[in-house]
């Protein structure tokens, strides 16, 4: 997941991720020229790596594999909160779903977190990959049941492993 927060930490987190892996471009808050051109980086980049990419929010970039809780072409991944939230998102063709958040998050400060076992719920229910999203690392994803993997925003950055 990519966030304003990461500055110029974004280049390392890429360079970080397994081949294979993947990127939801979010970058809300960035004016929509500057957020095209940041895309177009991201994009030269993760394809170097061997990296998916979909891209969030309102903004139709080119050259993404799909789209993160929206409609479109290509790969459709989708947020769940909730159990209900995280069924429905399979019922609209989620190919995969970032359950979330697991544990607490800077993110969403304030917001209760699934813990372990709410998350693991809704992983282990549903018929497409879950994503573990929220306070992850490693580590923690080694204490998760029924997930296919893990996405993080600051866990990527610093000495994150």
């Amino acid at each position: 997941m990519t966030d304003e927060r990461q500055g110029d930490g974004l280049w390392n987190a890429l360079r970080r991720l397994p081949r294979g892996g993947g990127v939801v471009f979010r970058h809300y808050a960035t004016p929509a020229a500057e957020r095209r051109r940041l895309f177009a980086l991201v994009l030269r980049v993760a394809r170097a790596q061997g990296l998916v990419v979909v891209r969030a929010g309102r903004w139709c970039g080119a050259g993404a594999d799909g789209v993160h809780n929206q409609r479109g072409r290509g790969v459709r991944t989708a947020s769940g909160h909730s159990w209900a939230e995280a069924r429905a998102a399979v019922r609209r063709g989620a190919a995969a779903v970032f359950v979330s958040p697991v544990f607490a998050t800077r993110s969403h400060p304030g917001a209760a977190a699934l813990g372990v076992k709410g998350a693991e719920r809704i992983a282990l229910g549903l018929k497409v990959p879950a994503i573990a999203l929220g306070g992850m690392d490693a580590e923690r994803f080694r204490q998760l049941d029924g997930f296919y993997g893990w996405a993080g925003i600051d866990a990527w950055g610093g000495d994150a492993k």
